[in-house]
């Protein structure tokens, strides 16, 4: 049932895609959907839906972003997540802002139920070319997380800092890098996730990902290290 919730996610997140555009809505963004699975020996099926859009008017500039991952192995759940965020940004100059920001993960096999954290701060475009953009950002906020084994929550500050890079390596070839880590006073939430997407035709794309992410103190019985590796299909809008 949640693989089949998931696809019906994906499949909705793109025929929304599609109705904004058609719409001419200011939002800007894109969908993409990754599905893998074998049978035989080792019998697996993996989902992987994603979402994300932008909204630029005057001197704001909005982004929301939906993330949901399942994996099966031999009928059994192996991954589920959920994440959320959304940011803003106020300009102050053409190439400085000021930002506050609220992401939401619900990860099964963390060992919490559920992590939120907030930031407010400042960021700079430090390389505006057109083919090659880089913003930074650092700023203060708080991070509650939900223990999955107790029920019992810690609540900390976290200095959030954060890099996303942006390079048109060809008319078809678009490259990304992105950075956070939210250094807390109990542990370290570091992700990097870097993509390379390549237009297929019209709104369509192809998307080869790899994340990673590190918690310096996790549950007991629980890895510090995640990495993912994804192919998506992207519809853009």
């Amino acid at each position: 049932m949640k693989k089949v919730s998931l696809v019906v996610a994906g499949g909705i997140a793109m025929m929304g895609a599609a109705s904004l555009q058609a719409a001419e809505v200011s939002w800007s963004g894109e969908a993409e959907l990754g599905i893998v699975a074998t049978s035989g020996n080792t019998e697996t099926q993996s989902i992987n839906a994603k979402a994300k859009a932008e909204n630029e008017r005057d001197n704001w500039r909005h982004k929301l972003a939906l993330e949901a991952l399942n994996t099966e192995s031999n009928n059994s759940t192996t991954a589920e997540r959920y994440n959320f965020s959304g940011q803003s940004n106020y300009k102050l100059s053409e190439r400085q802002f000021l930002f506050g920001l609220v992401t939401y993960e619900n990860d099964r096999f963390s060992g919490y139920d559920s992590r939120t954290t907030e930031a407010l701060g400042y960021g700079a475009q430090v390389i505006a070319e057109d083919s090659l953009k880089l913003d930074i950002e650092a700023g203060l906020g708080a991070r509650q997380s939900k223990l999955s084994a107790t029920g019992d929550s810690e609540n900390e500050g976290v200095l959030h800092l954060a890099g996303n890079l942006a390079w048109d390596v060809s008319k078809t070839s678009h490259f990304t890098q992105e950075l956070v880590s939210d250094i807390g006073e109990e542990s370290t939430v570091s992700k990097s996730v870097t993509a390379l997407k390549t237009q297929v035709n019209g709104s369509l794309a192809m998307k080869l990902s790899y994340t990673l992410k590190y918690t310096s103190e996790v549950p007991v019985g629980k890895e510090k290290t995640d990495t993912e590796t994804a192919v998506t299909l992207v519809y853009g809008f």
